[in-house]
């Protein structure tokens, strides 16, 4: 098992534990639910950094940063979960859109 197989089971694992009916049963408004959480817990990794320019900077806490990256990484593993994406799907779509940003930046979009 690689290493990203091991995650996916992990995150399998932790889905079941934290079953609940408040969950959706279709997969558009899971995904939908798992995008709020993404977008809600790339903020709080966003308060962490000194985007405030009005403010006086603090010290980058970058442990603290890898725990709510981690916190996106769960709901982006439960949503390959929802949409059956395998270690080999993401390689693929990543690549395909790799290229796909390659192009772009070469065209100047």
């Amino acid at each position: 098992m690689d290493k990203l197989e091991k995650l996916i089971e992990m995150q399998r694992g932790l889905a079941s534990m934290l079953a609940s009916p408040r969950y959706p049963s279709k997969t558009e408004e899971r995904i939908s639910f798992l995008c709020t959480a993404i977008t809600h817990e790339a903020i709080e990794l966003q308060r962490l950094t000194n985007w405030k320019w009005w403010k006086n900077p603090t010290k980058f806490d970058s442990e603290e940063a890898k725990e709510e990256l981690i916190d996106i990484w769960h709901f982006v593993l439960q949503a390959t979960i929802e949409l059956d994406m395998t270690p080999d799907d993401i390689v693929e779509y990543y690549s395909k859109k790799n290229r796909i940003n390659k192009k772009r930046k070469k065209t100047n979009y």
